[in-house]
């Protein structure tokens, strides 16, 4: 009987699979860095910015919406180094999916999108469209 996987697991998978792809090229700049899938994005408190330039937001829903997060690396409240951290959101992702398939390419764009801020490139620079 085959185990089967929540549909948060199933979505961690999708972030590992992209994450693999790009370590084929960028391991050794993506060392240390931590991925992560969560449900859903933190909602920003009365009087804070929406979301700031580390939030890939859809554009399509006038930037509200977002889909993953660049944390730098920094140290955190106990004075120990944190290493920079790429958030990625399934609930928001999920909801624009037609089927697992394109749910995987989201999942590979918004990775690609964050491992490019993090290293200061472009999109296409870090993953190179298909000919």
């Amino acid at each position: 009987m085959p185990l089967s996987q929540t549909r948060g697991e199933r979505f961690d998978d999708l972030v590992l699979d992209a994450v693999e792809h790009l370590e084929e090229r960028w391991g050794k700049q993506l060392e240390g860095v931590e991925f992560a899938g969560e449900d859903v994005p933190s909602v920003p408190l009365d009087g804070e910015a929406l979301y700031d330039e580390s939030v890939v937001a859809d554009e399509t829903a006038g930037g509200a919406v977002p889909l993953g997060r660049l944390l730098a690396p920094g140290i955190d409240q106990r004075g120990q180094a944190s290493p920079a951290r790429i958030v990625v959101y399934r609930r928001p992702l999920e909801a624009r999916a037609v089927d697992r398939i394109d749910l995987a390419d989201l999942v590979h764009d918004v990775v690609v999108d964050q491992v490019a801020r993090l290293l200061g490139m472009d999109p296409d620079e870090v993953d190179p469209p298909s000919a």
